[in-house]
């Protein structure tokens, strides 16, 4: 019979990832509604065409699925919108933080799905921009005890090259590369990242300690809080201009129309010096925050 990370792991999209998840809290019992194995493929006869293990119910619809495939697709089609502002942090730590376990603070909000597969294993789908809310109580909690690798990446639409369930067991296949030394944060800004990471990593984009993972979030915080979005986009082709005497004209004709906090922010942060794949980080960092 197939646990429920087994099931996790057959997720083809974020929507049945978030499915997954709401019936393994709420209706467990659904995961062992057969233990009959499916017939062999063939022209008189199919096993399920999600699973292909368990035997296939025919539906309305005309899809062959198992009754357990069958309701998390049903379930699924209701889950898409929340799953596309949604991300995944899969966490390979020394301990389960206690306020999971007990399903207090930030995880007692029911929009937060929740997994424990052990003692050192846990996976959360959480809103995007919750993310800097919740590393918070996590290093409040047990920042000084944990340590472990926490691996963050973006849901996949239905019919996206990348399958969610690909990239869960790609995630999991990763963190035996790190020593449980500290506490270590690999984000990932494109689900499709997760199957070449040395990419990332070779631009320092990837992987990060904790606190400074936390910090980047907090600059994200303060850019999108300063920099009207138009703003935002003129000084993301500025930095990006080759020509230092080019760069250098348009800067100034730049600045003159900022807030005098927004000019302050870009001069005390150094930003025209800045590597571009650190800028580049900071705008997709962006999308991970609340403005205030």
């Amino acid at each position: 019979m197939l646990t429920i990370f087994d099931w996790l792991r057959r997720s083809r999209s974020g929507a049945e990832l978030l499915a997954t998840l709401e019936y393994a809290a709420v209706n467990p019992d659904i995961f062992q509604a057969s233990e009959e194995i499916g017939p062999p493929p063939s022209a008189f006869d199919i096993p399920c065409r999600r699973c292909w293990i368990y035997p296939s119910v025919k539906s309305k619809t005309g899809k062959e699925y198992c009754e357990v495939c069958q309701a998390i697709v049903s379930k699924a089609r209701s889950r898409g919108r929340v799953s596309r502002q949604a991300i995944v942090v899969w966490g390979g730590v020394t301990y389960i933080p206690g306020q999971l376990r007990a399903g207090k603070g930030f995880y007692a909000d029911k929009r937060v799905k929740t997994y424990i597969e052990d003692d050192q294993h846990f996976l959360l789908v959480i809103a995007r921009r919750d993310l800097k809310l919740w590393i918070q109580e996590l290093l409040l909690y047990d920042g000084a005890d944990m340590k472990g690798l926490i691996q963050i990446f973006p849901t996949t639409g239905e019919g996206q090259r990348s399958n969610m369930g690909e990239i869960l067991c790609r995630v999991v296949h990763h963190e035996a590369r790190f020593p449980m030394d500290m506490l270590r944060v690999r984000f990932f800004s494109g689900p499709y990242q997760v199957f070449s990471p040395h990419n990332r990593d070779g631009e320092g984009l990837l992987t990060f300690e904790m606190a400074e993972f936390l910090r980047l979030l907090e600059m994200a915080e303060v850019f999108r809080s300063l920099l009207r979005p138009e703003e935002q986009e003129a000084l993301r082709e500025l930095v990006s201009l080759n020509d230092p005497r080019e760069e250098q004209f348009y800067w100034g004709r730049f600045t003159g129309r900022l807030k005098q906090e927004a000019k302050d922010m870009l001069n005390a942060w150094k930003i025209r010096q800045w590597h571009k794949n650190r800028i580049k980080l900071l705008y997709e960092l962006a999308d991970y925050v609340f403005y205030r």
